[in-house]
C-alpha cells in the first residue's frame, strides 16, 4: 500500500469513528505527513503557512495569495486541490473555517472545530516512511561522525557546532536541536546547550535532524584525554540503550504500552550499577514526524508499534548513547550509522538479541 493511500485509510477511519466531515493540519510535522511537502516559513512558528485538510474524497490545501503558487509548484501532490485567500483578508483558522465542511477537527486552534492529536495517526511507519527515514538516518550520520572526527580539543562548542548545522543544511537538513558539549558541561548537565569553551578532555554531540518531516536522533562521543571512567560509563548507556530496544520490539511483538518498555529501562540501569540514574534526563521514545512522538515515562499508556522508529538516548553521569533505530518484527536495524565509528556488541538487560552500539572515539 502506499504512504498516500495507507494515510487516507487511516483518516477515514479517524473520521467514522469521530462523525466528522473533514480533519486539518498545519503543524509543519503532520502536514508533511498528509501532504509530503512543507508549510513552513518562519521556523520558529508553532503553525505553518498552510492547512492540508482531509474530508473523505481527496487533499486540500488552504493557504494565502502569497504562498499558494509556490506550494503547487515545489510542496504538493499532483491531485491536491488548493485553495487561496488574500493575506490580507483572513488568516488561516479563518481560511479553514471557509472551505471546510463541518463538523471537522484540527491540530492547531480554528473556532468551532474540535481538537485532533495526531500522534496516533502518523503510526506505525508506512514503507515510504522507511525508505525516507533510511535516506535521512545515512546522511544525518555521515555528517555528524566526520564533524566529531575533524574535531579537536581546542575547538570551541560553537564552532563544532556552525560545521554541522552548515553541512547538514547542505543536504537538506534541519537542525533544530545541535548540543555540543564540553567534558567539563556534560558531567553537570544532561542538555549541554552549545555555548563558548573549548571541547577539553572529551565531548558529546547530540543532534536531530528534519528531512521530509522525519526527525533522526544521533549521539556521538569523542575523547582527547578522557577520564578513565568514561569509557565504563559509556558501555553502561550503551546496555540500557539496547534493553530499551529490546523491549519496544517484545512489548510491540506481544501487545503493550511505552509504561512497559519504561519498566524494562529502570530495570536495565540497575542491573549495570547505576540504580534511579533514569531520573536526571527523559530517556527517548518513538521518533517520526516528531522529535519524540511519545516519551517513555513510568505511567506512560503511548501504544507500541511496530514497524516503527524509536531513538531512545539513556545518561550516565557524563556518558550517552543515542542512536535512531527501525524496530519490526523480526529486526532491530540501526539507521543513524555509517559502518565508521567504534563500536562494541552489548548484551541487552532480560532477554532480546545482542546489539552493536557506537562507543567513544578515542583520539
Amino acid at each position: 500500500m502506499s504512504h498516500t493511500d495507507a494515510v487516507r485509510e487511516r483518516l477515514d477511519a479517524y473520521l467514522a469513528d469521530n462523525d466528522l466531515e473533514a480533519v486539518w493540519f498545519a503543524r509543519p510535522p503532520s502536514f508533511a505527513w498528509l501532504t509530503g511537502g512543507t508549510n513552513v516559513v518562519d521556523r520558529a512558528a508553532d503553525v505553518g503557512v498552510a492547512a492540508a485538510g482531509y474530508d473523505g474524497d481527496g487533499l486540500v490545501v488552504v493557504t494565502d495569495n502569497i504562498e499558494a503558487q509556490r506550494l503547487v509548484d515545489e510542496e504538493l501532490p499532483d491531485d491536491a486541490t488548493v485553495e487561496t485567500v488574500q493575506w490580507y483578508e483572513a488568516d488561516l483558522p479563518e481560511a479553514v473555517e471557509r472551505y471546510s465542511p463541518t463538523p471537522a477537527a484540527a491540530d492547531f486552534d480554528v473556532p468551532g472545530f474540535a481538537s485532533v492529536d495526531p500522534t496516533g495517526l502518523r503510526q506505525p511507519l508506512t514503507d515510504a516512511d522507511v525508505e525516507r527515514f533510511r535516506s535521512l538516518g545515512a546522511d544525518a550520520a555521515e555528517v555528524v561522525e566526520t564533524v566529531v572526527r575533524e574535531a579537536s580539543a581546542d575547538d570551541e562548542e560553537r564552532e563544532v557546532g556552525g560545521r554541522l548545522r552548515d553541512r547538514l543544511f547542505a543536504r537538506g537538513i534541519d537542525s533544530p536541536v545541535v548540543l555540543v558539549g564540553s567534558g567539563e558541561r556534560t558531567r553537570k548537565y544532561r542538555h549541554y546547550t552549545t555555548r563558548d569553551g573549548e571541547l577539553g578532555d572529551y565531548a558529546l554531540v547530540s543532534v536531530t535532524a528534519v528531512r521530509d518531516g522525519l526527525h533522526a536522533s544521533i549521539t556521538r562521543s569523542v575523547a582527547f584525554d578522557a577520564p578513565e571512567w568514561l569509557d565504563e560509563r559509556a558501555e553502561a548507556a550503551m546496555r540500557v540503550e539496547a534493553s530499551a530496544l529490546a523491549a519496544t520490539q517484545r512489548v510491540g511483538r506481544e501487545g503493550g504500552t511505552a509504561g512497559d518498555v519504561f519498566d524494562a529501562i529502570e530495570d536495565a540501569y540497575a542491573a549495570v550499577g547505576y540504580e534511579g540514574e533514569w531520573r536526571n534526563h527523559h530517556q527517548g521514545g518513538a521518533a517520526a514526524y516528531a522529535g519524540r512522538e511519545w516519551f517513555g515515562t513510568p505511567d506512560s499508556a503511548a501504544s507500541v508499534h511496530l514497524p516503527m522508529t524509536y531513538a531512545y538516548n539513556p545518561t550516565v553521569q557524563g556518558a550517552k548513547s543515542e542512536d535512531t533505530h527501525l524496530v519490526t518484527d523480526d529486526d532491530i536495524e540501526l539507521l543513524t550509522g555509517t559502518g565508521d565509528w567504534p563500536t562494541e556488541t552489548v548484551e541487552p538487560v532480560g532477554d532480546g538479541p545482542e546489539i552493536e552500539r557506537h562507543a567513544v572515539l578515542h583520539r
